[in-house]
């Protein structure tokens, strides 16, 4: 049976990217950096409305998608990157490439397989504020 993993990322930066063209070459780079293969994509646009400034870039993977969304507004910035895939995910270097390419910190991220229903498989110990906590403490599955 195939996986289903997707990584939920939130955190800051102090460095928020702004650059179309910065985000698509940085995205290609995560695809490659983690043996991903690309079917479309990356495209990235910038926002530029009062209250939502900020960076989006997606790519289409052989195995599904990843989008990066970084909002410059706000100070730090925030950051917040979905990868869903059905193969292999290596969190390790998607959370290193995040934090030595755009200065990723303060993060907390999830890990859900998909393929029966939710169940968390991994997620920091951290909490976001407690919300992360609070809502898999009872160790819930969506099924």
């Amino acid at each position: 049976m195939p996986l289903h993993n997707q990584l939920l990322i939130n955190g800051y930066t102090n460095s928020a990217m702004k650059s179309e063209e910065a985000a698509v070459d940085w995205m290609q780079s995560l695809v490659n950096d983690i043996g991903m293969k690309t079917i479309k994509g990356p495209y990235a646009a910038y926002v530029d409305v009062e209250g939502n400034r900020g960076l989006t870039c997606t790519v289409m993977i052989e195995t599904s998608h990843i989008a990066l969304h970084v909002w410059d507004e706000p100070s730090p910035s925030e950051i917040q990157l979905d990868l869903y895939t059905c193969g292999e995910l290596n969190v390790d270097k998607v959370l290193q490439k995040l934090e030595k390419d755009l200065g990723l910190f303060d993060y907390h991220y999830l890990v859900l397989e998909r393929s029966r229903g939710f169940s968390v498989v991994e997620r920091n110990r951290g909490g976001y504020n407690g919300i992360v906590d609070t809502l898999f403490e009872s160790q819930m599955d969506f099924e």
